[in-house]
């Protein structure tokens, strides 16, 4: 019984973290991105399971994303590109940081 609770408290917190999420202007974004706090999460990683892997505390995973590069701080030309093309990009807040996803 445990098991099933704690399954269905992860896929809420999974949903609610999907909620959340929605497209914005990384223009929107820069005050983030200047204090450190924009973290990039790869194409092939899907936003709301970083979200809610880093939320939850997952330390082993979030270090192999961060060692595989599938996850790290938005570098300084990734964040010129963005700005320069007026770029859309998918997000979600993780307390302190915000999850940016092209």
């Amino acid at each position: 019984m445990t098991a099933t609770l704690t399954t269905a408290e992860h896929e809420l917190a999974k949903a609610k973290l999907n909620l959340e999420t929605s497209q914005i202007p990384w223009r929107e974004l820069q005050r983030f991105f200047a204090s450190g706090l924009a973290i990039h999460v790869s194409e092939g990683l899907d936003l709301v399971e970083a979200a809610y892997q880093i939320a939850s505390d997952n330390k082993d995973q979030v270090e192999q994303w961060l060692n595989s590069r599938q996850v790290g701080q938005v570098s300084d030309q990734q964040a010129l590109t963005w700005y320069q093309a007026n770029t859309e990009v998918w997000a979600v807040v993780v307390k302190p940081w915000i999850l940016v996803q092209e």
